[in-house]
């Protein structure tokens, strides 16, 4: 048996995962947790094999939370579903490599196997997430939105620098290039437009 774990974000009304997967018999939902800075610590008891983020959160405000869970809990696979018309949904190139993206519109059928083989220890990520990360041009890095995205919950320069395993002086870079990219006025500012564009929540 295959223990799933649903990680979605208050006020996000799709069709539910467990729905979906209710007629997979080896596959048991153990629960569906808020997806929020205390996940990792909610879902260690809960001893997932594989965690799917059903969200409409950005991908950037999504693998921090997913680094600490892996962290937390050794062994277990993480999914993401996106959903590639939307800005910031899309697999990052270089980072979240440890990270498997799904669309969220994929078949029970297929959301189920694709859960079996990240329990086997496969990586999966969809080859329309794939070539739609390669071709959109996107003016602010992944790690430039993690960092937006933690300030904007209101962690301190401090907070996210342990969060992301940073310098203090790296996070006020980059929260200096959003700045900067924005043409924001300051980073309440650019947290304001960049929530504004669609590429945070």
């Amino acid at each position: 048996m295959i223990r799933v774990l649903i990680a979605r974000n208050s006020g996000y009304f799709g069709v539910e995962v467990r729905v979906l997967l209710s007629a997979q018999p080896d596959l048991e939902i153990v629960g569906t947790l808020p997806l929020g800075n205390d996940l990792a610590d909610q879902a260690a008891p809960l001893a997932p094999d594989v965690v799917v983020f059903d969200t409409e959160l950005m991908v950037g405000q999504v693998l921090p939370i997913a680094a600490e869970l892996r962290a937390r809990v050794p062994g277990c696979s993480v999914l993401v579903l996106c959903d590639p018309a939307k800005r910031g949904m899309l697999p990052p190139r270089h980072r979240g490599r440890h990270v498997s993206f799904l669309l969220k519109e994929a078949s029970p059928a297929y959301l189920g196997a694709s859960i079996r083989r990240l329990a086997a220890g496969e990586r999966i990520v969809h080859p329309r997430l794939q070539m739609a990360s390669l071709i959109t041009q996107r003016d602010l890095s992944t790690r430039e939105l993690e960092v937006l995205g933690l300030a904007a919950e209101g962690d301190s320069v401090n907070d996210i620098a342990r969060r992301l395993s940073l310098s203090g002086g790296t996070v006020r870079n980059y929260l200096s290039a959003v700045i900067t990219k924005t043409g924001a006025r300051n980073r309440i500012d650019a947290i304001r437009i960049v929530r504004r564009d669609g590429w945070l929540h």
